[in-house]
């Protein structure tokens, strides 16, 4: 008998699954923040439920609680003072791994169920934690809205078909007979159990709470493990939010909730200790190299799925729609304020030029215009402050000061500060765009996060994609691009990602951004070069988080 979870959300698994192999738009989600579809009363008690958490602790009936923890600081320079429950890392990874017990008796299918179940909730809070997440992220409400709801929850279903569709493979029994010739064949009966590997850590990012967190979470929930999420210390509300909800749902459901906990740590100390526990078996983490290379190198009991920093870079050709290609680009090094790690950071332009529909462009008639295009893109305040959101750490802030004082490249556009009347203490940054040579490897050869791009001269296009490719291998890229009228070029440029192992986005023009990645169809990093060692989403993040326990025994004849 089917779990009641899975027959409820039976049509929507059986749609990802159509999905996740098609590959083409699909979703249940439906990103636009609109009363017509999230009921008239939702954008007004979304943010009254987001409302309702400041100033104010954040309960979570947990084990192991010591006391308090606040901090967050809003990048729009609201006060949030929302206090978390401070909790034994010890304890909830106990916690965590007894309750592995009952979850694994619900089989693949139940917990395939009851994840889909949460996933239906947290979408039916998608104004709460859109809120959430642009308070504590910079992001501007929109981006704020899809990301952090309807596309993290998109990624967090694509982990869900793809646990159940591995699981699914594994028959729960087999007769087998062995023929013996003139005597009897031999007859066992044998059966197959599928156990998580043990309790997961997802360690979150400052600028994507939800969106980095999703797969991860969902991916270790599926496939049988307890899950303590781990976030970032200035983006803590909507995984509180997050994890509050699927205990919530695992209690209606009968599993203890502490298969899943919240742990608040402002020391990274602490961290350290979760990651290395001895039952902890996978670990997600998005963010820096320091950190995430100390992952890999130290947590040697756990499998480690990491997204690290990352070159991503643009090779300029040719181009038959010049404006277009411009505005496009200005769209991509200006959302988010460039918070992204899918963010362009190199622009690579020929020495000689470019040819486009309007006659030839020197490199420096495209260094101009390029700079033209932000300032046109971001002229309109409403425009400017929708799309660059705030910068979210100080760290950034300094980035941008030193990019603009000349010590990186030749300054084709300044960063400026924005003054916003619906948040005045909020730090808003327009990009800076400097110029430099493809020699001067040591400034644009490392990400440099945040509104803070290059346009680098090469000699031509075969050095351009060379390069291109070369960065994507010492340093790891996300993306990539490519605008070229060439055949021969756009070939030789997409061999050079096949050998590099990254995302190619070829002549870009129209409403897709290089800097989005749409669920269900975009594969998220290929965890083949330097920016990450996996990929959201694939078959390879999901099969090693559960393992095969198998027991036979003598049929009697």
């Amino acid at each position: 008998m089917a779990h009641p979870a899975l027959e409820k959300h039976q049509k929507v698994l059986e749609q990802a699954l159509a999905a996740i192999e098609a590959r083409g738009y699909w979703t249940p989600y439906p990103e636009m923040p609109s009363p017509k579809i999230y009921g008239e009363e939702a954008p007004v008690k979304g943010k009254e439920a987001f409302e309702a958490h400041l100033g104010k602790q954040f309960v979570i009936d947990q084990p192991g609680q010591s006391g308090w923890h606040a901090g967050e600081k809003s990048p729009y320079g609201i006060e949030l003072g929302v206090s978390y429950p401070v909790c034994n890392p010890d304890e909830l990874v106990a916690a965590s791994k007894q309750a592995m017990q009952g979850w694994q008796k619900v089989g693949a299918a139940g917990r395939t169920g009851v994840c889909l179940e949460i996933l239906h909730r947290l979408n039916q809070q998608s104004f709460e934690i859109g809120h959430a997440v642009m308070m504590t992220t910079g992001q501007g409400w929109m981006m704020a809205f899809q990301a952090g709801g309807p596309h993290a929850q998109d990624r967090g279903l694509e982990s869900v078909a793809y646990a159940w569709r591995e699981q699914s493979f594994i028959p729960a029994q087999a007769d087998w007979e062995k023929p013996q010739g003139k005597n009897p064949p031999i007859q066992m009966k044998k059966h197959f159990e599928i156990v998580g590997r043990g309790v997961g850590l997802v360690i979150g990012c400052g600028t994507f709470p939800t969106w980095n967190t999703y797969p991860g979470l969902f991916a270790a929930l599926a496939t049988g493990n307890g899950v303590i999420v781990k976030p970032h210390s200035n983006s803590i509300l909507p995984a509180a939010i997050t994890v509050r909800t699927i205990r919530q749902v695992l209690a209606e459901y009968g599993i203890d909730p502490n298969l899943v906990s919240l742990c608040v740590a402002p020391e990274r100390s602490v961290t350290q200790q979760l990651a290395t526990h001895p039952d902890i078996k996978s670990v997600d983490f998005t963010g820096g190299n320091t950190f995430g290379q100390w992952l890999l190198d130290h947590c040697k009991q756990a499998n480690v799925y990491a997204e690290l920093a990352g070159v991503n870079n643009i090779v300029i050709d040719s181009t038959d729609a010049y404006k277009a290609m411009l505005g496009n680009i200005a769209f991509t090094l200006s959302l988010y304020s460039g918070q992204m790690c899918t963010t362009t950071q190199v622009v690579f332009v020929p020495a000689g030029g470019i040819q486009t529909e309007d006659g030839h462009k020197t490199f420096d008639d495209v260094c101009t215009d390029l700079a033209k295009a932000i300032e046109r893109f971001l002229s309109k305040p409403e425009v400017a402050h929708a799309v660059l959101g705030a910068i979210q750490s100080r760290d950034t802030a300094h980035r941008i000061e030193q990019a603009n004082s000349g010590q990186l490249g030749t300054v084709l556009l300044s960063s400026q500060k924005l003054s916003n009347p619906e948040f005045p203490n909020a730090v808003v940054q327009t990009p800076v765009l400097l110029a430099c040579d493809a020699a001067d490897e040591a400034a644009y050869m490392e990400e440099r996060f945040g509104p803070i791009s290059f346009v680098v001269k090469v000699a031509d296009t075969a050095a351009a994609i060379a390069l291109s490719e070369r960065v994507v291998s010492t340093h790891g890229a996300l993306t990539v691009g490519i605008y070229s009228t060439n055949e021969q070029v756009i070939d030789a440029m997409t061999e050079a990602t096949w050998r590099s192992k990254v995302a190619l986005s070829i002549n870009l023009t129209g409403a897709v951004l290089v800097n989005q990645s749409a669920g269900f169809s975009d594969y998220h990093g290929t965890g083949a070069n330097p920016a990450a060692n996996a990929s959201y989403t694939d078959t390879a993040f999901v099969a090693n988080r559960f393992r095969v326990i198998q027991r036979r025994y003598h049929m009697q004849a």
